[in-house]
């Protein structure tokens, strides 16, 4: 049986995965899927991918874009979340400051460079009319780094994942500031191109697996209570997060990666566009 090393963030988005080799329906198809938590993120995933140290990853469509742009040797081979990501712009709970403008010229927490914590905060920055090149950040790793961080005033204020991050904001560790969604399409699945070179059949197949159990994910009984219950979220949470969130089997958009493209390069964030068919892999 061949093993392909997939890696992730240990976020509620990812369930249809753990709920396909739990079941052993990757198995069934003589797939071995070793799952790998990244709980610090994109940034860790793209050097994984790099390093050879697993095979794809479900990565955040901004930040791997970038990455490949810049040298990493993957490609993306479909959508995963189809809706955007809500990111939730947090500050330390005692802190002084109360609106996002309070927040321009201070530091935002990062989980390291090139993440999704790091391109959102120049995201958010453009959006408000703030220079980008005044943007100051401190690398904290991981969520527990953040809180650290912010408590102690190393940093000020956190971008992650709106309902991820919530239970810290409903225990008094962090405040909300504000939101900034992501303009597209928030996760896709990247898989490196030597995989795709000698094992693109395989892939395939266990893609088609994971998008019959994303088809009817959201069908699945009482599939709120266990989302709240494995990811220790409020069941209101997760059924305002069903709601606003949905999963995808086809390819990224050829307009969709255009606009991230143009981001990035705005942001400059990357020395220039390149054509899609750079960063796309149709199976």
């Amino acid at each position: 049986m061949k093993s392909i090393r997939i890696g992730g963030v240990p976020e509620h988005f990812n369930l249809p995965w753990h709920l396909c080799i739990e079941e052993n329906e990757f198995n069934k198809e003589e797939i071995n899927v070793i799952w790998k938590d990244f709980p610090d993120g994109t940034g860790a995933m793209n050097q994984a991918l790099r390093s050879g140290e697993i095979d794809a990853a479900v990565i955040l469509t901004e930040g791997v874009t970038r990455d490949i742009i810049n040298g990493n040797p993957a490609k993306i081979v479909q959508n995963y979340i189809g809706s955007p990501l809500v990111w939730g712009i947090h500050v330390a709970a005692d802190s002084k400051y109360k609106n996002l403008e309070d927040l321009r010229n201070t530091k935002a927490a990062i989980s390291r460079e090139g993440s999704g914590s790091q391109l959102m905060a120049y995201v958010n920055a453009q959006n408000n009319g703030w220079n980008i090149e005044d943007l100051k950040f401190k690398i904290v790793t991981d969520v527990e780094g953040a809180v650290k961080s912010l408590k102690e005033d190393k940093a000020q204020y956190f971008m992650w994942e709106h309902f991820t991050t919530k239970p810290l904001v409903d225990n008094h560790t962090f405040r909300l500031i504000a939101d900034c969604p992501t303009p597209w399409p928030c996760f896709v699945i990247a898989v490196r191109e030597e995989v795709l070179k000698y094992n693109a059949e395989r892939i395939q197949k266990m893609l088609e697996i994971l998008n019959t159990k994303t088809s009817t994910f959201k069908n699945i009984p009482e599939i709120d209570k266990i989302l709240a219950e494995r990811y220790d979220q409020k069941i209101e949470d997760i059924r305002n997060w069903l709601k606003i969130t949905s999963w995808s089997d086809s390819q990224l958009r050829e307009n969709e990666l255009d606009e991230v493209q143009e981001k990035l390069r705005q942001l400059k964030l990357i020395p220039k566009k390149v054509r899609n068919s750079e960063i796309l892999h149709s199976l």
